[in-house]
């Protein structure tokens, strides 16, 4: 762990020591990567949550709303709202995938260029 954290012992074609990490950081490439992410997860975290514990509530405090049937015999809202979790669970992380392949990753490949160009520039843009 300790050659790791010197930087000995690290090869491969993703490590580049002689990179300027903070000022890869601070490149409007970088910040504009994470700006993009957080306006996509924070607010799907938010809304899963509440989801979440929405269901969680109401199970806790509105058990006859939850026993309620719903549209057969046997199924009530409780199991829907149940089964619905796993369906969100589902369609945030193919929708979180759909965006990183579209917007996150080229934003990503662009900071990524213009870090190793720096670095090939000494540091200069």
């Amino acid at each position: 762990m300790a050659a790791t954290e010197a930087g000995r012992g690290v090869t491969g074609p993703d490590h580049h020591p002689e990179i300027d990490w903070e000022a890869a950081e601070r490149s409007p490439e970088f910040r504009e990567l994470i700006r993009k992410k957080r306006s996509f997860v924070v607010p799907a975290t938010i809304f899963f949550l509440a989801w979440y514990f929405g269901f969680v509530i109401l199970a806790g405090y509105a058990p006859d709303f939850m026993g309620r049937e719903f549209l057969t015999d046997g199924l009530t809202v409780g199991y829907v709202l149940a089964l619905s979790q796993f369906a969100m669970t589902w369609i945030l992380g193919a929708w979180y995938l759909r965006k990183a392949d579209r917007e996150f990753d080229p934003l990503a490949e662009r900071a990524a260029q213009v870090a190793l160009r720096r670095r090939g520039n000494g540091g200069t843009s």
